[in-house]
């Protein structure tokens, strides 16, 4: 059967119009940048002060660090360094909860929690944060990227207590960057970089840059190895790579990112 050259137009035409709305809803990040990356890091652990944030200011680079009060208050003159050095400092609760099915957990367990004592422990948490540094807390990490209290039919969702009291909330182990048009603030996806060499890590960057995502990297511990420790090797490397061909790439913070994103909405 022949085709209808007219038909054939018809569908060009539409698609072209397809094309143009997609190109429309792509998200515009600042200065005409890519994509945006964050550089995070838990607990408020002694290597991220003593090893970590030398580097990161070396190139220049700042970093959310998910923290609870007391390794800040063992550290606190550190700490004050790293604030004064422009670095976030964010709220990683009180005392760490997460399933009692970890046995280290066992008697701080999420399922022994009600929305009010979690509540309660994540002010608390504020307070004594904000005393220590000087400083608001706007973002939050969930322990373990555990995001429920209670167990069974009473399992109850604290992602609402987030939203209700923080800027955003960053969950842990996840598989996918963030779609900044639509994600869900208060359940931003990170993704590890922890025992991770920069090759890995450059391709969580291709994908996100791809998508034109937010990619959230978190670690905890940094040094030259052991468990749950991002490699100073592979940040170096990382930071490098920012500086001598990232021009495309947003680097900023959590908290700028998510007003960013949150202002673009609106």
């Amino acid at each position: 059967m022949k085709k209808n050259p007219f038909f054939t137009l018809i569908v060009l035409v539409c698609l072209l119009g397809f094309k143009t709305k997609a190109q429309q809803d792509t998200f515009k990040w600042p200065e005409g940048k890519t994509m945006a990356i964050s550089l995070t890091w838990d607990d408020g652990r002694e290597s991220q002060v003593k090893t970590g944030t030398p580097i990161l200011d070396k190139y220049g680079y700042k970093a959310t660090f998910y923290v609870l009060p007391d390794p800040v208050e063992k550290h606190l003159i550190d700490w004050k360094k790293t604030v004064s050095s422009g670095h976030e400092i964010a709220n990683h609760s009180l005392t760490h909860p997460c399933s009692g099915n970890f046995p280290w957990t066992r008697s701080n367990a999420l399922e022994d929690y009600t929305l009010a004592s979690l509540e309660n422990q994540l002010l608390e948490a504020n307070t004594r944060i904000e005393k220590s540094l000087g400083v608001k807390m706007t973002e939050f990490a969930y322990p373990c990227g555990q995001s429920f209290v209670g167990r069974g039919t009473n399992t109850q969702s604290y992602v609402p207590l987030i939203a209700k009291n923080f800027k955003s909330g960053r969950t842990w182990l996840d598989e996918a960057p963030n779609d900044p048009s639509y994600c869900d603030l208060s359940q931003i996806t990170g993704m590890e970089m922890d025992g991770k060499n920069f090759e890995s890590i450059f391709s969580l960057i291709e994908n996100a840059r791809k998508s034109h995502s937010w990619l959230v990297l978190a670690g905890h511990d940094i040094g030259e190895g052991g468990p749950q420790t991002t490699q100073t090797a592979m940040l170096e490397q990382l930071l490098r790579y920012f500086k001598e061909s990232g021009t495309d790439i947003w680097v900023a913070p959590v908290g700028e990112v998510s007003t960013y994103i949150e202002k673009s909405r609106n």
